[in-house]
């Protein structure tokens, strides 16, 4: 679909970009040291798992146990898949790219890509939107 003229498509100014650069290696930032704490935490329970009777159906503590590493392992995914997410975003900014929506072509505007950085799309196109 090729993309209309207008507002919402023109280009990033600089300060828009900077901006975007400062929001992308901020999130980078915060979504790395939120995979180290879930690694830790991860590991602690494989752990302190290790120590105990691993039959998770009779211990009494053994479900609430699987659960809390099914629950953090989740959050791990979670958080790699965000920070693959933010790569993308940054080698699209680094080859000029950031910024289009990958669905329609047009420019996402400025507004959302302040609240979402790593944003793919507009709000039009967005998943769950149609």
């Amino acid at each position: 679909m090729e993309p209309n003229a207008g507002p919402a498509d023109a280009p990033l100014t600089p300060a828009e970009e900077t901006a975007v650069r400062e929001l992308l290696d901020a999130d980078h930032q915060r979504t790395s040291a939120r995979i180290a704490m879930l690694s830790s935490d991860r590991d602690e329970i494989v752990r302190s798992s290790a120590l105990t009777a691993s039959d998770d159906e009779h211990d009494p503590e053994g479900t609430s146990t699987a659960f809390e590493r099914a629950h953090v392992q989740a959050l791990l995914d979670q958080a790699i898949a965000h920070l693959a997410d933010l790569e993308l975003a940054r080698e699209r900014l680094r080859a000029g790219g950031y910024g289009v929506c990958a669905t329609c072509g047009r420019r996402i505007p400025a507004e959302r890509l302040m609240i979402l950085p790593a944003a793919r799309t507009c709000v039009g196109c967005a998943p769950g939107r149609r």
